[in-house]
């Protein structure tokens, strides 16, 4: 198996630790090795042994659990042998960019949707906050369709987790939401259970977007709850 740990080693950039550890508050185990060097380390271990990978890699540092996430979303596999090893990393996600990252590379969900929408029920009511922030960005990144933005829109009014990084995923993935189908994003922002803090800043987000409109942003920030 890879020396995975040597290999990252030799790879780190003592500059880009510094900037992206100011990037990511609270974690103290980045080595300083950039998002295209792990995605290339992710396909090759993908295409070699990533089964074997998967089953026997403890990962400690920041870079180790980015690639071992990443390759769950690149090797070649069935949906629910994906799935059961995303049980065991959903876990071991501890910040945004780890959590982000990864998701955006789980395309199997396109041709999977019903199934993994199951799978991320289990995690919209958990306590640890990268788990409901996980649920949440699949939902933006995959479910914001015509069939899902319902059911979305509906969890973001259940989840309840007093967590900053819960509190930006749901805010941004209402700002998603908002370009995709503003009709029922208006719909939603007009009638909702969310919290001022998360309601103000998907406000934000919206206004920040390059794809809505000077009118429209006006519109929106008379919303601003006081």
């Amino acid at each position: 198996m890879i020396d995975l740990k040597s290999k990252l080693d030799e790879l780190s950039d003592k500059k880009y630790k510094e900037f992206h550890s100011g990037l990511c508050p609270g974690t103290d185990n980045i080595i300083g090795v950039r998002l295209p060097i792990l995605r290339e380390l992710a396909k090759e271990i993908a295409k070699q042994k990533p089964i074997e990978f998967l089953n026997k890699y403890k990962c400690k540092f920041y870079e180790e659990k980015m690639i071992y996430g990443l390759v769950i979303g690149y090797m070649k596999a069935e949906v629910d042998i994906k799935l059961d090893y995303l049980k065991q990393f959903v876990p071991m996600i501890d910040n945004w960019a780890i959590c982000d990252c990864c998701c955006s590379t789980y395309k199997f969900t396109n041709k999977n949707m019903e199934k993994v929408y199951e799978f991320l029920q289990q995690y919209i009511s958990s306590n640890q906050e990268f788990e409901v922030r996980f649920a949440v960005i699949m939902l933006m990144d995959y479910y914001l369709t015509d069939e899902y933005i319902d059911k979305v829109f509906k969890i973001y009014n259940e989840i309840k987790l007093d967590k900053y990084y819960v509190k930006m995923a749901v805010a941004w993935g209402i700002s998603v939401a908002f370009v995709k189908n503003e009709q029922k994003t208006r719909e939603f922002l007009q009638n909702n259970s969310l919290d001022k803090i998360t309601f103000n800043k998907a406000l934000q987000k919206i206004i920040e977007s390059n794809r809505v409109n000077k009118e429209t942003k006006d519109e929106i920030r008379k919303m601003k709850l006081k």
